[in-house]
């Protein structure tokens, strides 16, 4: 989705009446109107109840940290670890898996951290902050991520979930 910025510049204490009035008339000015006077933007950008719109800009949020593990399925075969994608093109679907669960065991053994884990092994940039995507809302993130994400409970941490981007494991932490 886009994102718009608008900004108001305020000269002087003159100005400061009419800066809001004259950004609406420039905003209105941008908008195509029909010769029947129907506001064509409003309608053309209008969300449904069903569409990603509705769901994106919902008020609920959730924060998680993840490890991903590329492999040669995934969308993008490189990585800030493997800039080339080298390693990520020898990788197979069940290597990137095997390796996954191991971590799990780990983590829920207590023999590892998941913020230890993370800046080792994964291969999304968010690595660099044991893993930390900060905080998200329903339409940001991949469906299949999106969905363990919003099952679990803080604290909790998911199986294997599969996305074009790889495997990950899932830590709901906010």
């Amino acid at each position: 989705f886009r994102r718009y910025t608008v900004t108001v510049t305020v000269r002087n204490a003159a100005d400061k009446a009419e800066s809001p009035q004259s950004a609406k008339i420039e905003s209105d000015r941008k908008r195509k109107k029909s010769a029947d006077g129907a506001d064509h933007h409003y309608h053309k950008h209008k969300p449904s109840s069903s569409s990603k719109k509705t769901k994106m800009f919902s008020s609920e949020k959730v924060r998680a940290s993840h490890i991903l593990i590329k492999h040669q399925g995934s969308r993008r075969k490189s990585s800030w670890k493997d800039p080339d994608g080298r390693l990520i093109s020898d990788t197979t679907r069940e290597e990137a898996v095997s390796q996954l669960q191991a971590f799990r065991r780990d983590i829920l053994s207590g023999d590892a951290s998941f913020q230890d884990l993370a800046p080792q092994h994964s291969h999304c940039n968010s690595a660099k902050r044991g893993g930390d995507l900060g905080p998200f809302g329903r339409g940001q993130m991949q469906k299949a991520f999106e969905e363990a994400t919003f099952a679990l409970k803080v604290g909790e941490i998911s199986d294997i979930v599969e996305t074009d981007s790889g495997v990950h494991i899932i830590m709901r932490t906010g």
